[in-house]
């Protein structure tokens, strides 16, 4: 089923290819310059650290209906083994097999493509099977840190958690923006709470993902307007699932991916930081976000850390 034409009317008020040059390959990631760095250090006062990334377990956020993305398998291969022979220090070794988006993630500029393209007008055969993302690489990412802002979703309605299926939309992240007492701004890194994360980490793995509340299909534009260096949010899918236009799969991945060319994180645990920015009455913090830089990797594990 081709896009249809309300996608289109989309991606061409947010689209972004050509901005930074035509060899670009790291998108809004531009915006975070020293002076963003520098102003997102000051939002340092207690030093308080709040970790974000869900632990790398086999019996993780993946139930199997995405088709090799597979939660981690750890495996030793040494245990207390004496290399140099009777007596020596012995070491313990491991190793892991695992999807690069397994669990808290950042999907690459390479992890969607519409259209026959890629972002900033890339064609799609520059990921291929030996090489990966061949161009857009997830290593190409900047190191990742700057402002961090949460913006609530959930306590902004009053509730711990979203319902699922409720698409998430400008004028909630305008109410968000009003409860965090902070305007977003060029370089931010927004992270959007719906509370969704609470099913799994009440050991309901199913209701976790289906059906999820996540960002509506008007959403990217309001990123666009305020250029927002990227966004994660609490959810498997990060939008709303199943999709708010029937037969429209995935078109806000399209619309922050391969048009606007922003990094976009899901299964990230905001639960912490959501107490933790309630009680101190301040929604924004230095946040470090740096994706592990898998060469070709069309996104990458990420374990974020708030400093209040």
């Amino acid at each position: 089923m081709p896009l249809p034409q309300e996608f289109h009317d989309l991606a061409e008020r947010v689209n972004n290819w050509g901005r930074w040059g035509p060899d670009d390959e790291i998108g809004t990631l531009n915006l975070i310059t020293d002076e963003v760095v520098r102003t997102a250090a000051r939002c340092v006062r207690r030093g308080l650290r709040i970790p974000l990334a869900l632990p790398l377990r086999q019996d993780g956020v993946q139930t199997g209906a995405i088709p090799g993305r597979i939660n981690p398998l750890h495996t030793m291969t040494a245990i207390n083994q004496q290399l140099f022979g009777p007596g020596t220090v012995a070491t313990s070794d491991d190793a892991v097999t695992m999807s690069l988006q397994a669990a808290t993630h950042w999907d690459g500029l390479a992890h969607v493509s519409h259209s026959g393209r890629l972002y900033n007008n890339r064609p799609t055969d520059t990921v291929t099977a030996h090489g990966g993302a061949t161009r857009l690489g997830i290593e190409k990412a900047t190191p990742l840190t700057s402002r961090g802002v949460l913006l609530d979703v959930a306590r902004a309605h009053g509730t711990d958690q979203l319902p699922g299926g409720y698409a998430v939309t400008p004028e909630d992240l305008d109410m968000a923006e009003e409860l965090a007492g902070a305007t977003v701004g060029p370089g931010d890194i927004v992270l959007i709470r719906t509370g969704q994360l609470r099913h799994y980490l009440a050991g309901d793995r199913q209701a976790y993902a289906f059906p999820s509340p996540g960002l509506s299909v008007r959403t990217p534009q309001w990123f666009h307007t305020r250029d927002v260096a990227a966004v994660a949010n609490d959810t498997l899918t990060f939008e709303i699932f199943p999709p708010e236009i029937e037969g429209l799969w995935m078109p806000v991945h399209a619309l922050h991916l391969v048009e606007m060319g922003m990094l976009q994180g899901q299964n990230w645990n905001l639960e912490d930081l959501s107490t933790a920015c309630a009680e101190l009455g301040r929604a924004t913090f230095f946040l470090s976000a740096v994706a592990e830089p898998f060469t070709g990797g069309t996104g990458a594990p990420v374990a974020p850390v708030a400093v209040l």
